[in-house]
């Protein structure tokens, strides 16, 4: 991972609406959920879930599909792997150990 696409993930998880969003959909798994079961489970207007849902697309975290009239948000996981994968890249590798 480029370390400007970390920043961007970093940055999008850095507010906390979009972190519980994800944490969410983290939770949901593969199967993703509904834009309004999101609104619906953490209490956030559809108008504010919709830009923080974007934010997170943007920066790589979301995928989203439509079913019929619905949009169904998931995590990326191999975005996410990437990130994790990024940020312990370096763990342990030098005279100090983790």
């Amino acid at each position: 991972m480029e370390k400007q696409l970390a920043v961007a993930a970093l940055a999008a998880l850095a507010q906390e609406t979009r972190l519980d969003v994800f944490r969410l959909l983290v939770r949901a798994g593969a199967e993703g959920l509904p834009a309004g079961q999101i609104g619906e489970q953490l209490g956030i207007p559809s108008a504010t879930l919709s830009f923080h849902l974007k934010e997170l697309r943007a920066a790589g975290l979301l995928v989203c599909e439509r079913a019929g009239r619905s949009r169904i948000y998931r995590p990326d996981f191999e975005a996410m792997g990437e990130l994790l994968g990024f940020l312990t890249e370096n763990c342990c590798s030098g005279p100090a150990s983790c």
